[in-house]
């Protein structure tokens, strides 16, 4: 049947009004978190509770300033809080922009990529081997067109489609019948696919018939969008140890709230104290630390160019050990050019186009057939790179075949690595069979002898060890229509090699080191000639030692042998892709953490295999890139090394800020329990917490989040990924460095009260130190192995920022009396003062000496296990 005419497609001002119409082609996705949910989430947070609850005790017992004073800091910390939270809404929003699914669709008669949430009922989209149709609709024309629909029927068998019959009217008066008409998804011969469907042959027009909720898929879009993220093992890490610590820390306050009570001391005083303890053990920070880090994190990958699509890539990405990248248009830039054309021995190589040097008329038909065995529009960077020097050298001669006729072909296939394209020649029912593919293809198609097959042989590997791609050209001819049933059943000749060059990208060999620094080992693969391969890694610096494996021995190895010889192979060549699968199963079997690269609907199981499946987003399928982890936007090798960089820089400083949370609270917990020991005044209540807060979140969440990379963080071994976080040494360290703090703190406070000063003089001197030695702690803990200067060199606005704003808040609580009167603080002499600000420098050179004490005792534990 001949195509239906491809209609215009609307122009851009109806599907603007039937965007905002109709709505946004996308299915129902979970409650959004708007201004107001977030405000409930705050309240709903125990922290705040505490807060409220401590300021109605103060108003009980009649101490309106203090009752206002924790008012202000919940209004505060809910300001902060809400921002935090709409930024990170902000960022989500704009990785779901970027994730979203292209259209290929016609508007105004021309063909446009656009985002497939913008498609409107009446659009006609391109379907195309490989993608995911975009919406419900009707079709119009089709080449072959077979879609999956077992998401939605459950037969995993591909369904034929058919065109359309066009109504008076046309196309777009149609639809709404068209729409009503529609069978249930399933069955050959149907004219409608639906959307979500896979392409896995073919391709056609269809236009939009249904959208969004209104489509096949959407009837089922609610459940799916009730459905659950597993939670990933570093937010399992996590809850534990808050399960743990807010059970310890509330059962200590209502021991507190008891031993006042049973004292004699008030149950209110009791209730007050209970309240300052949970609010001083309770880890609230952990899970808003794990969220903030893990999108930000998204965010900043996604400025690299990279797409994450789901966040427990951002925890496997520094465990990596192997990652697996396809060659064309990953390593190289897939802009590829004619470098060598070889006839009977003789080569002639391609050079910058100039006076003298033409093309000799003995490599004419070599060329000539070779364009004849390509697609004449077609898209391959070597089929277009024979046509340009096709045209360069061959216009105007009788080499170009304008008026040949198409008849037949015979595509690529797992068993034969040649195509064929059947042409009917002008003059009768005469046919030429041109044939390009794999030298050893064409060569058994041709059935060369033994002394010629050698000879071919040896001229493919010299191109192939300059690293060209070699391609062998082939004739043949036939009468009449009677197509064979394989390429074997023609009579070929064999005219001669084609070699093909494909620079490397910029960069590539930069970023190669930077993975074999890291302790990442970078394996290519390839359907290229071995020799080609081997080339190829040697330029990039990919290792050889181990030699070239094939896809036909990958075949014949079995799976224990394989799993050996992937543990020392680097260089993978004439693999399929599902040949790919065998290699990423194998490497997992030795103990390797893979990250895999794809494009092709074909890709898709070893994407999924992989512990990191990286989709390429300019070339690869849909079907590709819904199987991945991470979608590289650009195809970029070295965005891949980036993203790797970006990973291991996240969890470093998710470490350091889930160290600095333990490390603080034990100090302000300390400070509270302390007095009941050793009868010592109240050192703390629930303002003076909250003022810790206020301190303790931007700190943990904005400041530790920015640091920039380890100056090693491409020099060490990937972290094993069965390691916790929470190690016993790292909890151990984090608390030696909170009882520093306290016994800094503590010590300084004990000394003044026996010296003789005021208690309020004392509490403002241990306050304003306990403060001064947060941020010892966060200066200190800023890098792993850094010395103070190098610390101090070390850029982040955030933290200069956040130790300012303390600062200024820290001095109000100090010096206007109000403000002091509030705080229970009494005056502060300039010496007291310096003395109390001066203990986190001490306290500062006294972590560093720690720090390099631990360096010289194992050099490692300066770095992340």
């Amino acid at each position: 049947m001949n195509p239906a005419p491809a209609p215009r497609g609307l122009t851009d001002a109806e599907a603007r009004g039937r965007l905002q119409a109709e709505g946004a082609n996308e299915l129902p996705q979970g409650e959004r978190r708007t201004l107001w949910r977030i405000v409930l989430d705050v309240v709903r947070e125990p922290m705040f509770q505490l807060l409220v609850a401590a300021g109605l005790i103060y108003l009980v017992l009649g101490s309106l300033g203090e009752a206002l004073m924790l008012l202000g800091f919940v209004l505060i910390t809910m300001g902060i809080t809400i921002v935090q939270e709409q930024r990170t809404e902000k960022m989500l929003d704009t990785l779901r922009d970027l994730s979203s699914p292209r259209a290929l669709v016609i508007r105004d008669g021309q063909r446009r990529r656009i985002a497939a949430r913008e498609l409107v009922r009446g659009d006609v989209v391109v379907l195309v081997e490989g993608e995911r149709v975009p919406a419900d609709g009707r079709l119009f024309e089709t080449h072959g067109l077979h879609t999956d629909e077992s998401l939605l029927t459950g037969e995993s068998v591909p369904v034929s489609k058919l065109v359309d019959v066009a109504v008076d009217g046309g196309v777009d008066a149609a639809v709404g019948a068209a729409a009503a008409q529609a069978p249930r998804p399933g069955g050959d011969g149907l004219p409608w696919v639906y959307s979500a469907t896979l392409v896995v042959k073919g391709g056609g027009l269809a236009e939009v018939t249904a959208t969004g909720e209104r489509s096949e898929v959407g009837r089922i879009g609610h459940s799916l969008a009730g459905i659950a993220d597993e939670p990933t093992p570093l937010h399992r890490q996590t809850g534990r140890v808050v399960r743990a610590m807010s059970a310890f820390g509330l059962g200590v306050s209502l021991l507190v709230v008891l031993l006042y009570g049973l004292a004699g001391k008030g149950w209110l005083a009791g209730l007050l104290a209970g309240i300052t303890i949970a609010m001083s053990m309770l880890p609230e920070e952990f899970p808003v630390v794990l969220t903030v880090f893990m999108t930000v994190g998204a965010w900043r990958i996604s400025k690299a160019r990279v797409l994450t699509r789901r966040a427990a890539t951002i925890e496997a990405l520094g465990a990596a050990t192997v990652l697996c990248t396809d060659k064309t248009g990953t390593l190289t830039l897939n802009e590829m050019e004619v470098a060598a054309l070889v006839v009977d021995g003789q080569a002639w190589h391609a050079a910058p186009p100039a006076p003298g040097h033409e093309l000799p008329e003995h490599f004419h038909r070599l060329l000539e057939y070779a364009v004849l065995a390509s697609e004449r529009e077609g898209q391959d960077p070597m089929e277009q790179a024979l046509h340009r020097l096709a045209r360069q050298h061959l216009s105007g001669t009788e080499h170009l075949h304008a008026e040949w006729l198409l008849a037949h072909e015979y595509h690529l296939a797992p068993d034969m690595l040649a195509m064929s394209q059947v042409w009917r020649v002008a003059e009768g029912r005469h046919h030429v069979i041109a044939t390009k593919g794999a030298p050893e293809a064409v060569a058994d198609l041709c059935h060369l002898g033994a002394d010629r097959l050698a000879a071919l042989r040896a001229q493919t590997e010299t191109l192939a060890g300059q690293g060209m791609r070699v391609l062998g050209v082939a004739v043949a001819t036939h009468a009449g229509d009677d197509w064979p049933g394989t390429q074997h059943d023609f009579d070929f000749s064999f005219l001669g090699l084609v070699g093909l060059a494909d620079p490397l990208r910029p960069g590539v060999v930069e970023a190669v080191a930077q993975c074999r620094s890291a302790g990442l080992r970078v394996a290519m693969i390839t359907g290229d000639y071995p020799a080609t391969a081997l080339a190829i890694a040697r330029q990039a610096g990919i290792a050889t030692d181990g030699g070239v494996l094939s896809g036909d021995e990958i075949q014949a190895l079995p799976d224990a042998t394989l799993r050996e010889r992937v543990a020392q192979v680097s260089v993978y060549a004439r693999v399929m892709p599902e040949q790919k699968l065998r290699i990423v199963e194998a490497l997992k079997a030795g103990g390797a953490v893979v990250a895999m690269t794809g494009d092709g609907v074909n890709d898709a199981p070893s994407l999924r295999a992989a512990h990191i499946g990286i989709a390429m987003g300019a070339r690869g399928t849909d079907v590709a890139r819904e199987a991945a982890d991470l979608v590289l936007l650009d195809d970029d090798f070295g965005a891949i090394v980036q993203a790797v960089r970006l990973g291991r820089r996240i969890y470093d400083n998710l470490r350091k800020a889930m160290g600095f949370i333990i490390s603080v609270h034990l100090p302000i917990a300390g400070l509270a329990l302390l007095p009941l020991f050793f009868g010592w005044p109240v050192i703390f209540t629930p303002i003076h917490i909250a003022f810790l807060e206020l301190v303790i979140d931007p700190v943990c969440s904005i400041v530790f989040e920015a640091e920039p990379d380890e100056r090693d963080v491409m020099q060490r071994p990937p972290r094993d990924p069965r390691a916790s976080l929470f190690t016993w040494p790292f909890i151990a360290d984090a608390v030696l460095q909170g009882l520093l703090v306290l016994a800094v703190v503590a010590g300084g406070y004990a000394m003044a009260l026996q010296a003789g000063v005021q208690a309020e003089s004392a509490r403002a001197a241990a306050f304003v130190a306990l403060v001064a030695c947060n941020f010892a702690l966060v200066f200190s803990n800023r890098s792993f192995g850094a010395s103070v200067l190098g610390a101090l060199r070390r850029p982040n606005p955030a933290f200069w920022i956040t130790l300012a704003a303390a600062s200024a808040l820290l001095g109000l609580a100090v010096y206007v009396e109000p403000v002091r009167a509030l705080f229970g603080f009494g005056h502060l002499t300039s010496a007291q003062l310096a003395l109390a600000a001066g203990s986190g420098a001490g306290l500062t050179l006294a972590l560093a000496l720690l720090k390099r004490l631990r360096a010289l005792g194992s050099p490692r534990r300066a770095q992340p296990a």
